[in-house]
């Protein structure tokens, strides 16, 4: 028999009062919301991205802006480099458009669910969690770690994507109009730290009596689909150095990585590889190249270096950077990688 509303709620917000994780974003149980600027913030960051990374990206964040007000009136380049090793950067730039509609509104986050909606870059769960969380609106709010709870709970065997229809519709009931804002973290630490993917703590679960999944085996739930094997890309990235510094370009404002500093590479993408064109004339030198991994593809970067002509033209619109304050420069985490393997040849080469 499934677990009533009521039970599953007071089971969970009595674990919540004594196990919630501490958290920079967050207040303690029982007390008032936090600041709405520092959950949408956090909520942003954590899409994707696992508490532990996003922490002291937080951190500084709030340092450098502590208001949505300083966020929104930053220049793009310096938040899109302060964001550089959260990766998908697609947020950045919609955390920037939310910041400053926000700001054109006098500062203040609209308080319902609906209206955080219209807001560019708020998708629905951003909105239902800054809605519950920020301003106690019975609002629901799902992502990965309460999919695997009430899929678990209530033995969902639909596969996902699929069963996120029937998982929304079980959050929904047990949604309380009381402290929605406990309850949706208190959900999030579940599928955290007891209902986890692998190895379930399921004897220290709170809400185990009434879970049909633990019956059948938890790990059963959510039923995922066969993974589509994931493509590999292939592209170049270039290295010009002169005089302690290397040229830098900025990608353009929307697409992969966009609005970021890199270094110039062939045009490498999701859906294709690099064509292997330098930027400009010259002798170039092939010297090995990293490995990452994109949502959707991997891609292998060969590190080329020029190695002779005039390096004193530029390829595109860019500047020299100093090499001594590369890591300022705010490269996303592949260029960040190429440049540390171009600093390692380098060296070796004069030594």
């Amino acid at each position: 028999m499934d677990a009533s509303a009521e039970t599953v709620q007071s089971a969970l917000l009595a674990w919540y009062q004594d196990y919630a994780r501490s958290l920079p974003w967050r207040n303690p149980p029982g007390q008032k919301p936090p600041d709405p600027y520092r959950v949408w913030l956090s909520e942003v960051m954590l899409q994707q991205t696992t508490t532990a990374a996003v922490a002291p990206f937080f951190d500084r964040f709030l340092a450098r802006w502590p208001r949505v007000t300083d966020l929104a009136a930053a220049a793009d380049e310096d938040v899109m480099a302060a964001w550089a090793g959260l990766g998908y950067y697609a947020r950045a730039r919609n955390l920037l458009a939310c910041a400053r509609a926000v700001a054109a509104r006098g500062g203040t986050f609209p308080a319902t669910e609906a209206e955080l909606r219209q807001l560019p870059g708020l998708g629905a769960y951003t909105a239902a969690a800054v809605a519950a969380i920020a301003f106690e609106e019975a609002a629901t709010v799902v992502d990965a770690n309460v999919e695997r709870v009430i899929a678990r709970l209530y033995a969902i065997d639909q596969p996902l994507p699929a069963a996120r229809k029937a998982i929304r519709a079980r959050a929904e009931v047990l949604t309380p109009s009381d402290r929605p804002g406990d309850f949706a973290q208190a959900l999030m630490d579940l599928g955290a730290t007891i209902c986890t993917s692998r190895n379930p703590r399921c004897l220290l679960c709170p809400l185990a009596e009434g879970c049909q999944g633990r019956l059948q085996g938890a790990e059963l739930y959510p039923v995922k689909t066969a993974k589509v094997a994931r493509p590999t890309r292939t592209g170049s990235a270039f290295w010009i150095e002169r005089q302690g510094a290397v040229w830098l370009v900025t990608r353009p404002g929307k697409g992969l990585l966009g609005g970021m500093r890199a270094l110039p590479d062939d045009g490498w993408s999701a859906r294709g590889n690099g064509d292997g064109t330098p930027p400009i004339d010259g002798s170039w030198t092939a010297a090995g190249g990293v490995r990452h991994t994109f949502s959707h593809f991997d891609l292998e970067l060969q590190l080329m270096l020029h190695s002779g002509g005039d390096c004193s033209r530029h390829p595109e619109q860019g500047q020299w950077w100093p090499l001594d304050r590369i890591d300022d420069a705010g490269l996303p985490t592949v260029f960040a990688k190429v440049a540390r393997l171009a600093l390692a040849q380098t060296a070796e080469m004069g030594e």
